[in-house]
């Protein structure tokens, strides 16, 4: 992913696009004014996630992602904005496809798995990177 330069670009360009597309006001909705803590998590959990020191672990204790959303209302349209904001970064950022790909699959996981809101959208239904 570019090692700590890579991972911080990705994730800037992750939350620049939240903050001003108007896609993405749901998801946005759900953070602080100020992005600059969301930032500094994601890269330091990023970091970590892809074999890099374990920052985020040491500073905040076990990731439990799941857990640490579920204070906030998530649903498909909320997971599907936060992989929309994602698919542009990542579309912005230079990786083997192979490892894009791969990395995508595990972002709309992640993503999924941090619903904590019932709708008619199933898991099987997430969307696809074109």
């Amino acid at each position: 992913m570019g090692g700590e330069v890579g991972i911080r670009t990705l994730v800037d360009r992750f939350y620049d696009v939240m903050d001003s597309a108007p896609e993405a006001v749901n998801v946005r909705a759900l953070h602080a004014t100020s992005l600059k803590s969301s930032r500094e998590k994601l890269f330091l959990y990023l970091m970590g996630w892809t074999g890099g020191p374990p920052t985020y672990v040491e500073r905040y204790g076990h990731p439990r992602l799941r857990q640490r959303h579920m204070p906030f209302t998530i649903g498909a349209r909320e997971r599907d904005e936060w992989l929309w904001c994602m698919q542009q970064a990542l579309d912005e950022h230079d990786l083997p496809e192979p490892f894009r790909h791969a990395l995508w699959l595990r972002l709309m996981q992640i993503a999924d798995f941090m619903r904590n809101q019932q709708d008619d959208d199933p898991p099987h239904a997430l969307p696809t990177r074109d």
